[in-house]
């Protein structure tokens, strides 16, 4: 891929929508804020079939569902997807449990016990990030790292603390 493709073929801001979600604990406002830093300095994602790029990224909750609202960097609407949530609840909810363990055990568990339960919330972090990847594909092209971070921030709009 020329440098001018991959310059095209990325993300330059994502926002997360308020109305969707609630103001978080700090580490939950913390989380959010490192996946957009994340995203925005090393990503991959483009829209098959639109020669346009860099993106805006809009991510919320409408009726239930996940939506992408994707535009252009001048802001010009792009394509807007609505994906159904159902697939991802279990990976949602494990991903809570797993956090919230993760959170308590910073503040008194040995290290060990720490780097076991950080292991189990990347395994899942990864699945969650291979059924996005899976769910956008033919609409969004993304790579690992990206599908990870975008996880997080799914994840953030259910996260309300």
């Amino acid at each position: 891929m020329t440098s001018e493709a991959k310059e095209r073929c990325r993300l330059v801001a994502v926002t997360l929508d308020e109305a969707s979600i609630g103001r978080g604990n700090p580490d939950q406002e913390h989380e959010r804020a490192i996946a957009i830093y994340d995203i925005v300095e090393a990503n991959h994602f483009a829209v098959p079939g639109y020669d346009g790029g860099p993106y805006l990224l809009h991510i919320a909750l409408v009726e239930k569902k996940l939506c992408f609202d994707i535009r252009g960097q001048d802001g010009a609407p792009v394509v807007m997807h609505h994906l159904s949530l159902t697939p991802f609840r279990k990976a949602i909810r494990d991903y809570e449990l797993i956090c919230d363990s993760y959170y308590k055990a910073i503040r008194s568990a040995s290290p060990a016990q720490i780097e076991a339960i950080d292991m189990g919330r990347r395994g899942l972090h990864n699945e969650a990030a291979e059924l996005l990847m899976k769910r956008l594909d033919g609409k969004v092209e993304l790579d690992f790292d990206t599908a990870r971070r975008l996880f997080t921030l799914i994840f953030a709009l259910h996260w309300k603390g």
